[in-house]
């Protein structure tokens, strides 16, 4: 028996950094969507109790310190089942991109373990169980369009998912820590994107409001180190996009686009800039 998962990334329309907390971590409040850009999980039963990785990418670790391995780990620690698991993943998704693609794995393995060894896990359980592991997992458990709040363990699902429309993802040649991110921040001295309106927005269907609304704190501290990434923002808008914004902490920049023609003009013309250009649409049920 094999369990087959879809791990889809994750983009941030919207992440403000409200302050920091006494327990050292930053208060966040975030609009985060899916995309159809996804990794493919296959699990399988072993008869010991082990648990064995394989990967397309040479870029993954496949012991203690990958995702899955930890969400396998904390199953079996929780629920004592027989057993290990054969865990296979086709990394799609880029690596240290801010897309979300080690959480959505390590979502995508907590579904699979559950599925595969009838555990009968709800939602409830299975966050409680990801937030110690990495805290965009919570959202990626659930997907499609949602205000996350607290560390990313608080996911509220919009009334209405965001407008379908495409996006252009461009990862330039650079990796991106997201903890050196968050330690090097001040946060008095960001700027504060208008989540409220941004939710709005796209609660009422409004695409252009939507785009106008867009915002990402963690810029001002990811361009000032890396200024190829407000290079490819200025790029997109110069080539059509109705607008373009740094995904998590970066270094990946989104650009949204209402038609799909607009969409490849954008992705074709950033071609010359990066090498790992993407056009996808938005996810939605």
């Amino acid at each position: 028996m094999e369990i087959i998962e879809k791990a889809p990334a994750k983009i941030n329309l919207g992440l403000d950094v409200l302050y920091k907390r006494d327990d050292g971590y930053h208060e966040l409040e975030m609009v985060m969507a899916s995309i159809d850009l996804s990794d493919r999980l296959t699990f399988k039963r072993l008869p010991k109790n082990e648990i064995i990785i394989e990967t397309n990418s040479g870029f993954l670790p496949t012991d203690r310190k990958n995702n899955i391995f930890q969400a396998i780990e904390a199953m079996q620690k929780t629920y004592q089942f027989d057993g290990g698991v054969h865990a296979i993943l086709q990394k799609n998704i880029p690596v240290a991109a801010g897309l979300g693609g080690g959480s959505s794995d390590a979502a995508a393995t907590f579904r699979g373990v559950n599925r595969l060894f009838d555990l009968n896990a709800n939602l409830d359980d299975l966050t409680r169980l990801a937030i110690p592991i990495g805290t965009d997992i919570p959202f990626c458990l659930q997907g499609e369009t949602a205000l996350v709040t607290g560390l990313g363990e608080i996911v509220t699902p919009l009334k209405n998912p965001i407008p379908q429309c495409w996006v252009v993802l461009v990862k330039p040649k650079i990796s991106v820590s997201t903890p050196r991110v968050f330690s090097k921040i001040e946060v008095d001295s960001l700027s504060h994107p208008d989540i409220s309106s941004l939710k709005s927005s796209i609660e009422m269907g409004d695409y252009q409001s939507m785009t106008q609304h867009l915002g990402n704190s963690l810029e001002d501290y990811t361009t000032r180190k890396f200024p190829v990434v407000q290079h490819i923002k200025d790029k997109m808008i110069q080539f059509g996009a109705d607008a373009a914004v740094m995904s998590g902490s970066g270094p990946t920049v989104i650009g949204l686009c209402d038609k799909k023609t607009r969409a490849l003009h954008v992705a074709n013309s950033l071609k010359g800039f990066c090498q790992e250009v993407y056009v996808v649409r938005t996810l939605n049920k």
